[in-house]
């Protein structure tokens, strides 16, 4: 895992405060209970291409607070969020809710563990 400096990871623990979470082995009950549920890739496009859970969509980190609204104008559809390992998600979790969405969610663990219990693709 990449070395994050100080400021990064308390912009990040900031935002774990405010939003909702769950464990990556979690997810796939979750995705059952909840069809009408949404995954969101947020990493950077060439890691989406590289390899990600099957059905997930890609709304990458640097664009999902511009394109969320015309891809899910519904702001109370779920909406699961996962990055490398929980941080980017983390982010993007705040920043939809701080857009008004009321169901969103991070993933803690992100692709890392989620490539082990959900079937994976590259794009």
């Amino acid at each position: 895992m990449a070395d994050h400096s100080p400021a990064f990871l308390r912009l990040v623990a900031e935002a774990k405060a405010v939003i909702r979470e769950i464990h990556a082995g979690e997810l796939p009950a979750i995705l059952e209970q909840q069809p009408h549920a949404r995954l969101i890739d947020v990493r950077e496009r060439e890691e989406y291409l590289a390899g990600h859970v099957r059905g997930a969509e890609w709304l990458g980190k640097g664009i999902i607070e511009r394109d969320i609204e015309t891809r899910h104008p519904d702001t109370s559809q779920p909406l699961y969020l996962y990055c490398g390992g929980g941080f980017r998600s983390a982010l993007a979790a705040e920043n939809l809710q701080k857009m008004g969405y009321r169901n969103v969610c991070s993933v803690d663990g992100g692709w890392r563990a989620l490539r082990e219990i959900l079937p994976s693709e590259p794009d």
